[in-house]
């Protein structure tokens, strides 16, 4: 009877750490509120309420503005004067003058302001389409990531859970006097590890649900998103030459590089424009009062005036503004150049890095992971037996938990190397 009674408060204390166990284990995964959201849901999100692509959408509004403000012509000047002969006791009089002078422009100055404030407005349409293409497939890496954290999670977790069942197996065993003091350690001490390894795994899983929150521009701290899918539907057929054709045809950065080129001709049209001699133009009204001397009295007249004044340009002999367009021309056309080749370059690494990851995600079809859970089960079921040591199992559970991380990483690899491939092909048809 008192062995009966001695081993029941053994069990509940090992129920009663079990649950603080679980507890503790959980408290930091419900302090918070979960909000399940989908990709689509979640990348619509992302491009209406992602703060840094909303100021990015300010430059369009910007070169707008700008195209207006080329369109503007000089502002004439009006000009006010008032003289006195300064001789009053001879009575010479005093008069007023205004008068209005215009600066017209010649060379094609303004319809040359016009095509550059164009030109830019185009190119800034296209950096904002590439920005939300990145955005996009950097969200979508974000969502992947959430995505494997969780699934690292839940691996760490039933690895402990599992070793924890054991240890507590064993603290029981010890009691019985069927296995040694050492061994019930050994398995105390694993699942503690273990449960550390959980805690990493879940600051890690919480850090990347607070990233996408971010990216959605979400501001309340009281909830996360929680990402919903797998790592299913990411399996493609391409052909390296096609995506190199899609590329050059779609990519908004080349698009952007070609743009470039456009506004450094039209940047080279304004400088020449700018070389242009402009003629002044004024018209003026001169009022002059009675002059009383009697001498020679005059009456008070008006007289109008008009005139056309041309600068002397001496800085046309200096060129700076002239060959600075014109090696700016040249710049354009060696970066749209080199933006061509370093996206086949991007295209054609990317379609090996994909190709790399199907290969090892069909490596894993030939039932690497079932044979990893068989063992180690076949392990403990030696082990409870007193067939196999300690050490075995733990290495079986070691093993085992190698390969779940390194399939659910080989698939995470492989939809990461399908969003970097489209990414780079400039094509998208990711859902999942």
């Amino acid at each position: 009877m008192t062995t009966i009674k001695k081993y029941s408060k053994l069990l509940l204390g090992l129920i009663f750490m079990n649950i603080s166990l679980m507890i503790q284990a959980q408290k930091a995964d419900t302090a918070f509120i979960k909000k399940p959201i989908d990709y689509m849901t979640y990348i619509n999100l992302v491009g209406k309420s992602n703060l840094s692509y909303a100021a990015e959408k300010f430059n369009i509004n910007i070169a707008d503005v700008a195209i207006q403000t080329a369109r503007i012509f000089p502002d004439p000047q009006l000009g006010f004067g008032w003289f006195d002969n300064g001789q009053k006791r001879m009575k010479l009089g005093y008069g007023f003058n205004s008068e209005v002078s215009w600066t017209l422009e010649m060379g094609g100055k303004r319809k040359a302001r016009i095509e550059v404030a164009r030109n830019q407005a185009q190119l800034s349409r296209l950096l904002l389409d590439n920005y939300y293409n990145n955005l996009r497939a950097d969200a979508t890496l974000a969502y992947l990531l959430a995505i494997q954290n969780r699934i690292v999670l839940d691996v760490e977790s039933d690895s402990y859970l599992q070793m924890k069942k054991l240890a507590e197996s064993d603290s029981i065993r010890f009691k019985l006097g069927v296995i040694t003091q050492v061994d019930a350690r050994q398995s105390k001490l694993e699942a503690g590890t273990m449960l550390n390894d959980v805690f990493s795994a879940e600051a890690e899983w919480k850090s990347s649900l607070a990233n996408l929150s971010l990216l959605t521009g979400k501001t309340k701290s009281d909830s996360l998103l929680y990402p919903q899918g797998d790592f299913s539907g990411f399996e493609r057929q391409f052909s390296l030459q096609d995506l190199v054709i899609e590329a050059q045809n779609n990519r908004a950065d080349l698009k952007a590089a070609l743009q470039s080129k456009t506004v450094s001709q039209s940047l080279l049209k304004q400088a020449k424009a700018d070389r242009a001699i402009d003629l002044g133009l004024s018209f003026g009204v001169n009022n002059a009062a009675y002059v009383r001397n009697t001498i020679a009295p005059t009456p008070a007249m008006t007289t109008v005036n008009a005139g056309i004044s041309v600068p002397l340009k001496f800085s046309n002999n200096r060129s700076g503004d002239l060959r600075a367009a014109q090696y700016g021309t040249l710049q354009a056309e060696t970066t749209y150049k080199q933006t061509e080749l370093q996206i086949q370059t991007e295209v054609s690494q990317a379609y090996f890095t994909y190709i790399a990851a199907q290969k090892q995600v069909n490596q894993f079809k030939s039932g690497l992971l079932t044979e990893a859970k068989a063992i180690l089960e076949g392990k403990i079921y030696s082990y409870k037996r007193g067939q196999s040591s300690l050490l075995e199992v733990l290495n079986a559970q070691r093993t085992y938990n190698d390969v779940q991380h390194d399939y659910y990483g080989t698939l995470y690899n492989y939809a990461v190397a399908l969003v970097e491939l489209e990414r780079a092909a400039g094509i998208w048809d990711i859902n999942f």
